[in-house]
């Protein structure tokens, strides 16, 4: 069950006909920020920056997909005007910033992509003396701001929107447990600032080192420190590649059921499927993007390309949507920071989303559970800001 756990890149893993995004109500007004003047009479070039030849597993395959997504978002935009030019990182930062210079000097009036942070902060510094804004597929906030956003899922939207459910049902007092690396020191910190948004108490967190060793030498700490603060909710950061499976099966082993508190998890618990058989999942609380839209958009993708999309494909989608939703409007400043950052936010593949003034991005998910192994949502996302959730 452990062979599997190592340590992992974090891009996440966003009316029912699928269309472009469109912006979720009426325009806010926007004044003239960071980013060019457009005229959006003519095409809008767009620079897309995807690892074509990468040495990395896995990323020309990654690289294609978000083509495709950004494609078939075009192809949804009717007559708004978008000339895509798409441009290749190599998945290094020095190349990532070079074509993404020569992009702007060719006419790119906004870059979307790269992929993971590094490329994305390169590309950023190189471009913000130049007012371009850039939307990453990386889900790294420390890399937000500025004129840089990332539009992958982030933990501090996750988690706000589990606390924030979790407070709502009489469920307030909370243990964390997290792994001793970059990503699990990450992963508390956003549930302890949602726990402090929503009310919640705070009781502590466990920490264990990134190893099998380290989980089964946590357990009983865990347990006890459920046990002796009353906690009622146990919040995980690990994930299905990491320490989630034996946590699950070693947490209800030692006493601490899934009857005895409620078990959260800050990542997916339905990918991959098998992990929807571990004991300790069963009624366990994730968040997920609308799953009738993002199932419509991988047999949208499935019927027009003849393969499913990457997880991450559909924030090309989303990216490619909202930039033309703008242009839409017909204005000038339509790619501005301002612009972009509207409060009513946009629709996407995977539901509604918006883009915050410090470089990251809250999405619209929903609130899963798992019952006799089978996914079922307990409450539904959000078709607009305002509403359940937020």
């Amino acid at each position: 069950m452990f062979a599997a756990f190592t340590r992992r890149r974090r891009i996440l893993k966003g009316a029912l006909a699928l269309t472009a995004a469109t912006i979720v109500a009426a325009c806010e007004p926007v004044s003239l920020s960071t980013g060019p003047a457009i005229d959006t009479n003519k095409p809008v070039p767009v620079a897309l920056l995807v690892p074509k030849s990468s040495q990395s597993a896995g990323d020309a395959v990654l690289a294609q997909s978000l083509e495709n997504a950004a494609r078939l978002a075009l192809a949804d935009l009717g007559e708004v005007k978008i000339d895509l030019r798409v441009y290749d990182t190599a998945g290094d930062a020095a190349t990532a910033q070079n074509v993404a210079l020569t992009a702007v000097n060719n006419g790119a009036k906004i870059i979307l992509g790269p992929v993971r942070s590094g490329p994305t902060n390169a590309v950023g510094v190189a471009l913000a003396g130049q007012g371009v804004n850039v939307l990453s597929f990386s889900n790294n906030t420390s890399i937000a701001g500025g004129n840089v956003f990332v539009l992958g899922p982030t933990f501090k939207n996750t988690a706000d929107r589990l606390v924030g459910y979790a407070a709502r049902n009489g469920k307030r007092s909370i243990v964390t447990v997290h792994a001793q690396n970059v990503a699990g020191a990450a992963g508390r910190d956003a549930i302890a600032q949602a726990i402090a948004n929503n009310g919640a108490n705070n009781l502590g967190s466990v920490s264990y080192e990134f190893s099998q060793q380290g989980v089964v030498g946590a357990v009983d700490t865990v347990r006890n420190t459920v046990r002796t603060s009353n906690a009622d909710v146990l919040f995980l950061t690990s994930d299905t590649a990491g320490a989630l499976p034996l946590f699950s099966q070693l947490l209800p082993e030692s006493g601490l059921t899934t009857e005895s508190v409620q078990y959260v998890g800050l990542t997916r618990w339905d990918i991959p499927a098998q992990t929807l058989a571990l004991p300790g999942v069963q009624n366990g609380w994730f968040a997920m993007p609308d799953p009738a839209l993002a199932g419509q958009f991988r047999d949208r993708y499935s019927s027009a390309y003849g393969a499913s999309p990457h997880p991450i494909g559909g924030l090309a989608y989303d990216g490619m949507a909202a930039i033309g939703a703008l242009v839409k409007q017909g204005k000038s400043n339509a790619l501005t920071t301002s612009a972009l950052t509207q409060g009513a936010g946009f629709k996407g593949v995977n539901g509604i989303f918006r883009l915050r003034s410090d470089g990251t991005n809250e999405r619209g998910l929903a609130v899963a559970t798992i019952r006799d192994k089978q996914v079922v949502i307990i409450d539904p996302a959000p078709r607009s800001f305002g509403g359940a959730g937020f």
